[in-house]
C-alpha cells in the first residue's frame, strides 16, 4: 500500500479523518460531491494544487472503504407502520419525525396533487418517481435503485470520488390520499451541510412538474 500512496496522501487522510462526513467530501474549500462543481475554488488555491489534492483523495477513496454499512433498521417499521426516525446527527431528514423537529422533519408528498388533471395509480406514480431519481443528480451523487417492492423504494446515492453512500427511502403509504413518506440519511459523519434536505427538495421540484405536491414547504 505504501508504494501506491504517497506520504502526502496519508497526511491528507490524517487531516480528513478529523472532519465530518461531508467535510470529507470537501477538499481545499470545494465540496467534491455535495457542492456544485460549477462553483469556483478560492482564488488563493492554484489549479495544479487542486488537481493534485483531488487525485490524492480519489486514491484514498479507492483504497479505504468509505461507503459505510447499510443500517439494519431501514425499511418500513411495524409499530406503527412508518419509516425510521433519524439519529441525533444532523445528516438526515424523515417524514416520520415530529413537525417540531426543524432539523430532521420533512413533509410527506402526494402524487395526486391539486395540479394533477388525471389521477394516477400507485404503480404509475412509482414509475414517475424512479424516472426522476434516475435523471436528477442535484448533488452529483450517483443514484442506484437498491431495493424495490410494491410500496417501497430504497435508493443508494454514492459519492463518485470518495464512495460515501446516502440511503434514501420512499414508502407509498396505503390509503386513498396518495401519500408518499420518505427518509434521506448519510451513513457516515455528523453533518451534511443540508445535502439530504436539498436532494429531497430537488426531487420534489421535478416531481411537481408531473403533478406531485408537498403537504408543506421544505
Amino acid at each position: 500500500m505504501a508504494s501506491l500512496v504517497s506520504s502526502r496522501t496519508f497526511s491528507t487522510l490524517k487531516i480528513l479523518t478529523k472532519t465530518n462526513h461531508n467535510n470529507f467530501c470537501s477538499i481545499t474549500g470545494i465540496q467534491l460531491c455535495h457542492k456544485n462543481h460549477d462553483d469556483e475554488p478560492p482564488e488563493q488555491i492554484k489549479r495544479r494544487e487542486l488537481i493534485l489534492k483531488s487525485s490524492e483523495i480519489a486514491t484514498i477513496g479507492a483504497i479505504f472503504n468509505l461507503s459505510g454499512k447499510k443500517p439494519d433498521y431501514l425499511g418500513v417499521q411495524k409499530n406503527p407502520p412508518a419509516l425510521a426516525l433519524c439519529p441525533a446527527t444532523k445528516n438526515c431528514v424523515s417524514t416520520s419525525e415530529n413537525v417540531s423537529d426543524l432539523t430532521h422533519y420533512a413533509p410527506p408528498w402526494t402524487y395526486n396533487g391539486e395540479g394533477r388533471k388525471k389521477p394516477v395509480s400507485r404503480e404509475e406514480a412509482m414509475e414517475e418517481l424512479i424516472d426522476v431519481i434516475e435523471t436528477t443528480q442535484p448533488d452529483r451523487f450517483t443514484p442506484r435503485i437498491a431495493e424495490r417492492k410494491e410500496d417501497y423504494i430504497r435508493v443508494e446515492y454514492q459519492c463518485p470520488i470518495l464512495g460515501f453512500v446516502d440511503d434514501v427511502e420512499f414508502w407509498f403509504r396505503p390509503g386513498k390520499n396518495s401519500i408518499v413518506e420518505y427518509r434521506s440519511a448519510s451513513r457516515l459523519g455528523n453533518f451534511d451541510f443540508d445535502a439530504n434536505r436539498k436532494r429531497i427538495k430537488a426531487l420534489r421540484q421535478e416531481l411537481e412538474k408531473k403533478g406531485w405536491s408537498s403537504q408543506d414547504s421544505l
